[in-house]
């Protein structure tokens, strides 16, 4: 079903956007612009992602606004303004300096939504270590994976997540030095601290060492589907993407108040709701509670917000919800409603201008571009389905890959090909840490390839066909098929097993496992119990299969990797495709 165009009209909005003349802005553009709006480390000695989210505005006239709003989930409040951030990242600082945490070294972070993960955020890239989030609904053995490829030298945690899920990973960890916990007022020992009795005995002053844009600040890891999770590296340089795309897509002005749903431990949780309202100086809501309707509707009327980046799914969750929940609520403030995580629905643009008054503005970017790169502009009209246009200063195109391991451009409109990017923005990746071939293979030709399809209309809009591989995103989180198998086939009797994503109307896709059980053991509901609450148990909810079938045999290729593509056409009863590869097919 093809839906209508949604124009727009600047001349009638409230507040003019930053982004008027799309065409031109592009024609014109240069990143040195952008570098010239921000403030730069005193003395010229550089660029640090802190010193521009915060320090800038701390010193200035914004220093008494509030910066962060927390909101906790017991009914709690906490204001932070920019001075207080200011002091409380110097300590953070200042307290790894004390423990011989140095630049390029990595301090790791698993907690929910509470302060004193923002405060480490900013406090570890002011002392030019590197930041690295963690997914807190994660279990032990994916959090284990993400910190020995990372070399975890630090973690800040609660003590309910140290006891649950990082006690016994120390022998694990041989880089691990300390583990910090956020709610326990003494030391344990040496190696794991009270983190408020350090930020106590901690200096407010800091003087941020010279920093250059491509020093490491920030480790994402993002899940693979053929091996272990990867870490994309980014850089203070990134920020010039984050202040950008605040300013031409999210459309930050200087009295907003902006609520990003996502969790740090996601890149969309760092990027936006961390660093691109910050560097703005605006005023950013932070929710500690999980999703819920009533909730989030209060929020939005009581805050006052005024432009909301959210996920697909949560948006889905909420069109089940009924209209007379929201209509309870005035949302007057609310004047821009953006998405991301996956693509999203026409059915939920058009629901957004019906519900809540205002379309929803779909953008699309990975972890490994550290930022927004194509965008529905405020001032552009949407065109519901589709992911927009690029952002100016990034250059996209589809591609096809030829014979010979190169590409050409496909410049007819319409014709599906893999999304691809010109390298060079200043928040693209610089690495996957310590695996510099797989890294190097995402470029080819002079172009950076997303792994995504998509197909562009003759009008420059682009529109998402699908992952080129096998990513499963489920309730806005990504989940590689790999850590799952590897978690199930610990448990003793599974042989082996094979993780697809299955759609589901609610949460995107679910993550289904189908299981070979080791000679001589029967299937069986308990079994299957058991095998659901053992992936819990290691995985975590947000990660774990809901769902498991037990098979005799997985489809292989001969080279010996499992065909997921022909589980999930089976599983959906779908053509299988072209099966020439696969073991025991016969093909020559």
């Amino acid at each position: 079903m093809r839906y209508p165009t949604i124009k727009k009209d600047p001349d009638r909005l409230a507040i003019q956007p930053h982004l008027l003349q799309y065409e031109q802005c592009r024609a014109s553009f240069g990143w040195d612009s952008v570098r010239a709006e921000l403030a730069g480390l005193p003395g010229g000695n550089g660029l640090n992602l802190s010193h521009e989210a915060v320090d800038r505005h701390a010193l200035g006239p914004l220093a008494q606004k509030v910066a962060i709003r927390w909101l906790g989930k017991g009914g709690e409040l906490l204001d932070l303004t920019f001075a207080d951030l200011r002091e409380r990242s110097n300590r953070f600082a200042n307290m790894l300096v004390s423990l011989g945490v140095t630049a390029g070294e990595r301090v790791f972070c698993l907690s929910g939504r509470i302060p004193e993960l923002y405060v480490a955020a900013l406090g570890t890239v002011k002392n030019r270590s590197v930041f690295c989030p963690l997914f807190s609904a994660f279990g032990p053995e994916p959090i284990c994976q993400r910190m020995a490829r990372g070399d975890a030298q630090v973690l800040v945690t609660t003590e309910r997540q140290y006891q649950k899920k990082i006690a016994a990973l120390w022998e694990r960890l041989p880089a691990l030095r300390f583990v910090l916990l956020t709610d326990t007022p003494e030391h344990r020992d040496e190696r794991v601290r009270s983190l408020s009795r350090l930020m106590t005995e901690a200096s407010t002053d800091f003087t941020i060492p010279p920093t250059s844009p491509d020093d490491m600040a920030i480790l994402h890891f993002t899940s693979g589907t053929t091996g272990m999770p990867k870490g994309a590296v980014h850089v203070h340089n990134a920020i010039l993407t984050h202040y950008l795309t605040g300013k031409y897509v999210l459309d930050f002005h200087r009295d907003d108040i902006f609520w990003c749903t996502a969790d740090p431990g996601w890149v969309t949780g760092t990027s936006y709701g961390i660093f691109a309202p910050l560097a703005h100086g605006i005023t950013s809501i932070v929710d500690e509670a999980d999703f819920d309707a009533e909730r989030w509707y209060r929020i939005l009327e009581e805050q006052k917000v005024t432009v909301w980046y959210t996920a697909p799914t949560a948006i889905r969750m909420l069109m089940r919800a009924p209209e007379e929940q929201r209509r309870r609520f005035d949302l007057s403030r609310l004047r821009l409603v953006h998405s991301v995580g996956e693509p999203l629905n026409p059915e939920a643009v058009i629901w957004g201008e019906k519900v809540l008054g205002l379309p929803i503005h779909d953008n699309w970017w990975q972890t490994e571009t550290g930022g927004i790169m194509i965008a529905n502009y405020v001032s552009q009209e949407i065109r519901p389905g589709s992911m927009g246009l690029p952002l100016p200063g990034i250059e996209a195109a589809i591609v096809r890959r030829m014979a010979d391991d190169r590409v050409e451009t496909i410049e007819e409109a319409d014709v599906e090909g893999e999304l691809a990017l010109r390298p060079g923005w200043p928040s693209m990746f610089r690495e996957y840490l310590h695996d510099e071939e797989r890294y190097r293979k995402c470029f080819v030709d002079g172009w950076y390839i997303t792994g995504d399809l998509a197909r562009r209309d003759r009008d420059g809009y682009f529109w998402f066909v699908g992952r080129a591989d096998d990513i499963i995103k489920t309730a806005g989180h990504m989940v590689g098929p790999f850590e799952v198998e590897s978690a199930l086939m610990e448990h003793p009797a599974v042989a082996e097993a094979g993780v697809i994503g299955k759609p589901e109307p609610v949460i995107g896709e679910l993550v289904k496992a189908f299981v070979v059980l080791k000679q001589g053991l029967t299937p069986s509901d308990d079994l299957r119990l058991d095998l659901i609450g053992f992936g819990r148990a290691r995985l975590g909810s947000a990660v774990a299969p809901k769902e498991i079938s037990f098979v005799d045999n997985l489809p292989r290729t001969r080279s010996g990797k499992i065909m997921r593509r022909l589980l999930k056409a089976r599983e959906l009863g779908l053509p299988e495709g072209d099966t020439s590869t696969l073991e025991g097919s016969g093909a020559s």
